[in-house]
């Protein structure tokens, strides 16, 4: 039995809330081949606020809150820190809506939405954090960095994750406009070309947003930029119930991070009403990861069990929370999973 230790980091608002179902609910899959341990970290804002570090030194809850920010004023996101700092360059955001979770969307029958976007995350826009220019209060600049490394890289893992789902790769992009991404979409184009199995298209990002809308099942993998990939991941969030079905992954060569797409939320912290299923599917993303890279099919194996009680405890009904018509709070769903396990 391989033994794996965890750091946790609750972070901020409800992300110190839902983080306690997603080890509730890894702990109810441990064993059966599988030894975890935790250990816990402290992240976010609140620490911030005490000590002006806002990283000390990975599932991980949420961190920021609007009124702690930097000098500059840009506002404390440390999830961002650990992104560049242990380049974690893959943003795996699944879309996927589950029978039972309702939709904003009327689908046809027999259709559903199923898709993962892979957000470059260490360059585009976000490159410029930190940095910027302002002149006075009448001008204010920020570069978009795009490299052949960096487009390389988001783009094989893109292509390799397509080869084990529908085999459709969708490069989204504004290259109809700016050099930057006309040079990202000839890079996704060359690493292509390793890739036969897999059919590649493209798309404006403007056009993406309304396609994803008009006709979400067409999509399967979608390779973007930091800054749309940001955008069009809350977008696609919204369409399968929420941020708070929406897991990710911030995937490096040798670390990864999982926290759900959702951010503190203030206004309910402290109630108890927050939905974790998005961080109890970032476990099970994590619990993947870790079997690919380990090559531990004990840990593969556990992701799926997770998903797969998620998926059970959604279609019954019984223990959904607030934000998907529910009366169910934080705790209750999480109990929920964990027994299904």
């Amino acid at each position: 039995m391989r033994p794996y230790t965890i750091a946790v980091i609750g972070g901020d608002g409800i992300g110190r809330e839902v983080i306690r179902e997603g080890v509730k609910v890894l702990e109810a899959v441990a064993g059966r081949g599988l030894a975890l341990t935790f250990e816990e970290a402290e992240v976010g804002a609140e620490l911030y606020r005490r000590t002006g570090e806002d990283l000390p030194a990975i599932l991980f809850g949420a961190a920021g809150l609007p009124d702690v920010r930097f000098p500059d004023g840009t506002e404390i996101a440390p999830q961002v820190t650990l992104r560049f700092r242990l380049e974690l360059y893959a943003g795996v955001r699944p879309i996927k809506l589950y029978p039972g979770v309702p939709s904003p969307l009327r689908l046809p029958a027999g259709r559903t939405i199923d898709y993962v976007i892979f957000r470059e995350n260490t360059e585009g826009l976000f490159a410029s954090r930190g940095g910027g220019a302002a002149v006075g209060r009448e001008v204010a600049a920020d570069t978009l960095i795009v490299t052949r490394k960096g487009t390389d890289r988001i783009a094989r893992r893109a292509f390799e994750a397509a080869l084990g789902r529908r085999r459709r790769l969708t490069c989204v992009d504004k290259s109809n406009v700016f050099r930057s991404y006309l040079f990202f979409r000839e890079v996704v184009q060359e690493v292509g070309t390793e890739f036969p199995e897999v059919t590649l298209d493209g798309a404006y990002v403007d056009a993406m947003a309304m396609y994803v809308v008009q006709r979400p099942w067409a999509y399967d993998v979608v390779v973007v930029e930091n800054q749309f990939g940001d955008i069009l991941s809350d977008l696609g969030a919204a369409t399968v119930g929420g941020l708070g079905m929406a897991p990710s992954g911030d995937i490096g060569d040798r670390w990864a991070l999982f926290q759900p797409s959702h951010g503190t939320a203030p206004d309910i912290a402290g109630k108890g009403v927050a939905n974790p299923t998005a961080m109890i599917l970032s476990a099970a993303l994590m619990l993947r990861w870790l079997g690919d890279r380990h090559k531990d099919p004990s840990a593969a194996a556990a992701g799926d069990r997770i998903e797969a009680a998620v998926a059970e405890v959604l279609a019954a009904g019984g223990t959904l929370t607030p934000d998907i018509g529910g009366r169910a709070s934080t705790a209750a769903l999480g109990d929920a999973v964990a027994s299904a396990l």
